[in-house]
């Protein structure tokens, strides 16, 4: 096993797939991207000559539907198109002997690569098909008994309330939730919620970097350190942070952390990670089976059966487009974005935004509504009136349209979205 490994990181050293020299990404978008940098001005805001190659690399910035719905998935750029096409093609003239013999070859330099953008190790990662199946994997795996608590919030994500009232209704733990007023712009109430939640039973601390709903930023390191004072563990659902904020899972303190790479990493649909401390490991139960299931390999939770290689190293040019922008680059731009949008159209009589516009309580996503609509009448309206998609949401305490920019999205984008808006609050 260890003389296999190491090949593998020789093979991505050497410069196998999308990690090599003839990487699509090098043939398709390097030498853009080098002379895009001669229009970056690190004093300037916008550097809109700068992200107009940017935009120019997605085929959805030429779509003629605004697509503002990037919270749910996010359009992937040309080049890993043009991946997910090749691996397909060359799949279809012998799935057996290509994804067994040849794609599966490529997925440890993948999870090489994917451990250097988390800043984590790669005997860490385990590479799926989304969120819900990697957190489901640790919720589902972990080995707490009846009577022991979970806490999380009723803002968390469905799939991920409905795992943990599984559990409770199979195996008797006990799972409680809070309720948040968002926008909240104080860290210490939201650690303190938690805080006074635990009981002497608890055991796990369930918590969404990003409220998906609202775009709500939580302050998951300061969560940690207080639960793990206690001895409790966390849980950390960050579907809407990796490949958006600039950080690294380490730096997050967390024990467990799952995320889906088809958001703002741009990978294709269907694909995620999971990650566990290697420490903890051995302990979590993979969701299928296994022939070493309590052992301490990360690889036992990617025993998935057939299923597509193709998208796996497809994940590789995205990642090189990722690491083309940079990190913080793509957070500021895309928390601008946000800000450019939401800061006038709170000015519309009638709007109200539901998201703070601070950069360390939010990002992407904000909610809008308007005044006597529900967010479903605003949604329909955009998207019939005005060719804008985004979503409604109604879910317990929060009531308006998400809205979620993204790299490709153009200021003439949300130029045409602040028109609907005062156009429909007008009419209202």
């Amino acid at each position: 096993m260890n003389n296999r490994r190491s090949f593998f990181r020789r093979s991505a050293a050497l410069g196998m797939g999308a990690f090599g020299f003839n990487s699509l990404f090098n043939q398709m978008h390097a030498a853009d991207f080098a002379r895009a940098e001669e229009y970056w001005n690190p004093a300037s805001d916008n550097n809109e000559e700068y992200w107009k190659v940017i935009q120019d690399a997605y085929t959805a910035s030429k779509s003629d539907i605004v697509i503002l719905n990037n919270g749910g998935v996010s359009p992937s750029p040309l080049v890993v198109q043009e991946a997910l096409d090749k691996y397909n093609r060359q799949a279809a003239q012998g799935p057996s002997y290509y994804m067994w013999r040849v794609m599966d070859k490529g997925r440890e330099p993948l999870r090489q690569r994917l451990a250097k953008l988390a800043g984590c190790d790669a005997e860490e990662i385990a590479i799926n098909r989304n969120a819900t199946e990697a957190l489901n994997t640790i919720i589902f795996g972990l080995p707490l008994q009846k009577g022991d608590e979970v806490v999380g919030t009723i803002q968390d994500y469905p799939n991920m309330i409905q795992a943990w009232k599984q559990r409770e209704m199979r195996d008797g733990l006990v799972y409680k939730q809070l309720s948040f007023e968002f926008p909240i712009e104080n860290d210490e109430q939201i650690v303190k919620a938690f805080e006074d939640a635990i009981t002497p039973r608890t055991k796990i601390l369930h918590v969404t970097h990003i409220i998906n709903w609202v775009g709500q930023i939580m302050p998951v390191r300061k969560i940690c350190r207080m639960a793990h004072a206690k001895g409790i563990e966390v849980v950390v659902d960050g579907a809407h942070t990796f490949g958006l904020l600039d950080y690294t899972i380490p730096e997050l303190e967390c024990d467990y952390f799952g995320t889906s790479l088809h958001k703002f990493l741009s990978a294709p649909v269907g694909s995620g990670m999971m990650w566990i401390k290697k420490d903890k490991i051995e302990k979590i139960w993979p969701l299928l089976c296994n022939s070493v299931p309590q052992g301490k390999d990360i690889r036992k939770f990617e025993t998935l059966g057939t299923r597509s290689f193709c998208i796996e190293q497809a994940i590789g040019e995205a990642i090189n487009f990722q690491e083309g922008i940079g990190n913080r680059r793509k957070q500021e731009r895309v928390h601008f974005l946000k800000k450019y949008w939401a800061e006038q159209a709170q000015k519309i009589p009638g709007v109200k935004i539901h998201t703070s516009l601070k950069p360390e309580f939010s990002c992407a996503i904000a909610g809008v509504s308007v005044e006597g609509l529900k967010p479903e009448q605003v949604d329909s309206r955009l998207f019939k009136e005005y060719k804008i998609h985004t979503v409604g949401i109604n879910w317990e305490n929060i009531h308006a349209v998400r809205v979620t920019p993204h790299v490709y999205t153009k200021l003439s984008d949300l130029d045409r979205l602040l028109e609907g808006l005062e156009k429909i609050a007008k009419k209202a």
